[in-house]
């Protein structure tokens, strides 16, 4: 009985503070203030130990929630690359931590409009290949993101196939953004969080003048081949459904090892509320299943 009412509680939250805050006529330094209030419910597990760190002059966070750790997942967080940040998403990368039994690296990556394409592109790259560097076996580095970070998790590891540089042992991708060009919008009776007009205006901004069908700013429109294998999560109720459908079809298409798992009446980066959603805490342990199954290093 709980948990259904806890369900609609987190609906009407998302639907009533952060919808809102997630528009165009809300200042952008604004936009940036209310999500980092909004993320403050996204609470990470008490065992959860954050440590500021630079990997490849990129300031990351360092994630560590059990005794010991088996492998490293680069988490790549959300916002439509113009929003959010490592600290705001340590709810979600504290509890994928313990329940993997990974260290989860952040990293704060760079944000357009300041800074525009190919900037987050390279932020990434630069933290996985100092960890390369360093002595860390690709097969023991998962990537994983939500929305834009989804994206981007794609983006680095097509540019690190493409440059012919070792690729990670599993993707995992919470609701990504994969067509930036917005061809193909789903149109849910209920979206609880984005709105289109905020992400066009988004994908605008990040975008600044490339063409918005770039695979390496919309994977969707990439060569897919020789991916790791991929997990796909995605809600019923958002407006990326359909990125998400159709980035399993694409990478099935071209001989990726895909999963994609739809959760109906659930909305964008559900996942956020693992540890107090019972079906929140379920997908985030699904990922770090598929993250653990594919370690080999």
């Amino acid at each position: 009985m709980f948990q259904p009412l806890l369900e609609a509680g987190l609906r009407q939250t998302m639907q009533r503070m952060v919808r809102p805050m997630l528009s165009n006529v809300v200042p952008l330094k604004w936009q940036r203030q209310l999500i980092r209030q909004a993320y403050r419910t996204s609470v990470p597990p008490r065992s959860a130990r954050f440590t500021l760190d630079d990997l490849g002059n990129v300031p990351v966070i360092r994630t560590v929630a059990t005794p010991e750790t088996r492998g490293v997942i680069i988490y790549l967080h959300g916002g439509g690359y113009i929003i959010g940040s490592a600290n705001t998403h340590k709810g979600i990368t504290g509890h994928l931590a313990k329940l993997s039994g990974c260290e989860v690296i952040t990293p704060e990556y760079r944000l357009a409009p300041e800074h525009p394409f190919p900037a987050a592109l390279d932020d990434a790259e630069s933290v996985y290949l100092a960890l390369i560097s360093q002595g860390q076996p690709a097969g023991s580095i998962a990537l994983a993101g939500d929305s834009a970070g989804g994206g981007l998790a794609l983006a680095l590891t097509m540019r690190l196939r493409d440059h012919q540089q070792p690729l990670p042992s599993s993707i995992t991708c919470f609701s990504p953004w994969t067509d930036l060009s917005q061809a193909n919008l789903y149109q849910p009776e209920c979206e609880p969080v984005l709105q289109e007009t905020w992400t066009a205006n988004a994908a605008k901004l990040y975008a600044a003048g490339e063409p918005l069908t770039n695979p390496l700013i919309s994977p969707l429109h990439g060569n897919l081949t020789e991916l790791p294998p991929l997990l796909i999560q995605v809600g019923s109720q958002e407006i990326l459904l359909n990125d998400a459908s159709r980035l399993a079809d694409a990478a099935k298409r071209d001989g990726v090892e895909t999963h994609l798992e739809i959760y109906n009446n659930l909305w964008h980066v559900f996942q956020v509320h693992c540890g107090q959603l019972a079906r929140a805490t379920q997908a985030v342990t699904v990922a770090a299943h598929h993250i653990r199954r594919h370690l080999t290093g």
